[in-house]
């Protein structure tokens, strides 16, 4: 089992940034696949960035690429989600996620955090 616990979220302007962290409970964390997704009011849960085991690879949505960038450092059990140039419609509940493979399906995932509260204001 592991638990997953995101942090860094808030409430920022327009063109602002945040970076988001996933903290992992165990090591074995490193041999995951790890991935953000984001949850609007109303919408569903939509896949935002993922990262292999070995942070080698990284994929994004359409509508993050360019602005986000996501990482991870193994030796501290954290996954980061960079943010940059911040819109309103980015505002969302942003979870992450660890599975085998760093796919866009939220089903692919075995552990997932609480999720952190990110505003993004007009």
């Amino acid at each position: 089992q592991v638990q997953l616990v995101e942090s860094g979220g808030g409430l920022v302007q327009a063109g602002g940034s945040l970076r988001l962290s996933c903290a992992a409970s165990r090591r074995t964390f490193s041999r995951y696949a790890v991935a953000w997704f984001r949850q609007a009011p109303e919408k569903e849960r939509e896949f935002v960035a993922a990262i292999t085991w070995s942070g080698g690879t990284t994929y994004y949505a359409d509508s993050v690429k360019g602005r986000f960038t996501i990482s991870r450092a193994n030796a501290k059990n954290t996954v980061y989600l960079q943010m940059n140039s911040l819109k309103p419609e980015d505002t969302a509940v942003y979870y992450c996620a660890a599975g085998e493979l760093p796919t866009d399906s939220k089903n692919a995932y075995d552990y997932w955090g609480q999720g952190t509260q990110v505003t993004v204001s007009s």
